[in-house]
Parts: structure tokens; sequence; C-alpha cells
């Protein structure tokens, strides 16, 4: 039976979109073993998620997201503006519509410039800094030494530990996150960011995504947990350039907390399943 698929990414984050919206499903007893053949970049198509579309039960659409290694995330900035573009694109959905996220629902408007590039704006989740919320073990808010280096942390929709450095390009990301990502105080692990603030308007970020085990071009919730902390320190304001290895977010912090980026379709095809 052939599945279709879409091929898309967000600032180099990239995805493999299933619609089951009304097309052929994948068992849900099978969607880890999925995530992990297809999201081999060797093996498989080559992805840092698989996103699954289909019918909300309250919302427009409901996303449910597996990652590599088979474990299911509660969702993804960048991976929402992905499954938006091509929601807008297929006509499920206008330009303003709710996805459902094991995060909670996340509001989306999403637009066409001029010159046809694809951008959304989507809803983020206000972060929470203690320690219950992150989930992270103890109470208060989370700064921590780990291994010489002071840690922060946030809850953006998954948790991520933030840690601000003078110079991001000499960061071994792959040496020192994986330490920081499995520490006893994350009972559900961590995603690991490493900021370098350039003024009171911009950073820029390298993030470490627990699932992929591995750095990624982008990740908009890391974007949003970096600029959260970053502020919270005083460091920056509420608007928020943040600069990631594969392009530009932008993220707002206040009243409400959103974030603005790119999506675009790379291919489309068809697997076995």
């Amino acid at each position: 039976m052939d599945l279709p698929f879409v091929k898309l990414h967000g600032n180099g984050n990239d995805f493999v979109l299933i619609d089951e919206h009304a097309k052929i499903r994948v068992p849900g007893a099978m969607k880890p073993e999925f995530a992990r053949l297809y999201c081999d970049r060797r093996f498989g198509i080559g992805a840092d998620g698989i996103l699954f579309l289909a019918k909300g039960s309250s919302g427009d659409l409901a996303l449910l997201l597996f990652q590599p290694d088979g474990s299911e995330a509660e969702m993804c900035g960048n991976g929402v503006r992905c499954f938006a573009k091509y929601a807008v694109d297929a006509g499920y959905v206008d330009e303003a519509f709710v996805v459902e996220t094991g995060a909670g629902p996340v509001p989306v408007e999403a637009r066409y410039d001029g010159d046809g590039a694809f951008e959304a704006t989507i809803g983020m989740p206000d972060p929470a800094f203690d320690r219950a919320s992150i989930p992270a073990v103890g109470e208060g808010e989370y700064r921590e030494e780990i291994g010489g280096l002071t840690v922060y942390a946030a809850n953006t929709g998954v948790p991520h530990a933030v840690l601000i450095v003078d110079d991001l390009d000499g960061v071994d990301v792959a040496v020192i996150a994986p330490a920081i990502r499995h520490h006893a105080s994350f009972p559900n692990g961590a995603n690991v960011n490493f900021v370098q603030v350039v003024d009171r308007n911009a950073i820029r970020i390298r993030t470490f995504e627990r699932g992929v085990e591995g750095e990624t071009l982008s990740c908009g919730t890391g974007a949003t947990a970096s600029a959260a902390v970053a502020h919270r320190l005083g460091l920056v304001g509420k608007a928020v350039e943040v600069e990631t290895v594969g392009g530009p977010l932008s993220i707002t912090l206040g009243r409400e907390t959103t974030m603005t980026g790119p999506a675009e379709t790379v291919f489309s095809g068809t697997v076995e399943l």
C-alpha cells in the first residue's frame, strides 16, 4: 500500500508530514517505528520528525509529532509552521486557525507575501519557569551548576535547558549537551540551548534536541525558551530576533508569547506502508 508524504522544513528543521485527515492512516502502534525508519537520513526519507495531520476534536486540526528515536513530543514550533503550510496549501483551513497539540491548542496566523514566500505566526505556550512545570526536580525556578556551567530552564511546550555563553561558535554542542539533556534533575529529559546575546533585541542560539539526540539547524520552542530566559535575566527586551543556525525567528514576549518564521515545501512522494 502506497502512503503519500510531504517533506517540509522551517529554517532547516525538517519534517515528513503524513496526511491522515481523510487518507491512509499509520496505525498508532506503528507510529514510533515508522518515525525511527523514515527519519533515518541514510535508509529512510530523512527528517527531524514525523508530523501526523488529523481532524481535531475541538479545534480545526490535530498534530501528532514523533521523533527519530520513536518518542512522541508534545509540540514543535517549527513543526507547527510546516504543518500550517501544508494545511493551508491543502485547503483544510483559512489563514487563521487552531492546531491541537500535546501541549494544548496552538493558534496560527498564516500568510503568503507578495513574492510567494510562506510565513506563520503561532501562539506559543507561555514560558513556565517553575520546576514543577518544566518538569524538573526541586522547588522554585531552575538554576543548576552542571559540569561547571550555569544552566537555566523553561518549558515552552517542551522542557528546555538554557545556557548563556560568550562564544557560541566555540561551543562543542555534541560533547557538552548530552550530560545536561540527561541530567537527573530533568525527569523527562530536556532540550539544550546555548545562547549568545548580541544586543538588547537579538540573540544567537544553537540547540541540541532530545529525541533527535543531536544538534538541529533550528528549534522554535528552543528559540522561545532562550529568548524568555534571556529576558528574565534582564539581557533582552520583549521583542527578540533569534538567529538559529538555519535562519531567523522573531519572538515576542509579554501578554502573549508568539513566534514568527517561514516554512517551505521540499518535495513529496510515496512510501510503502
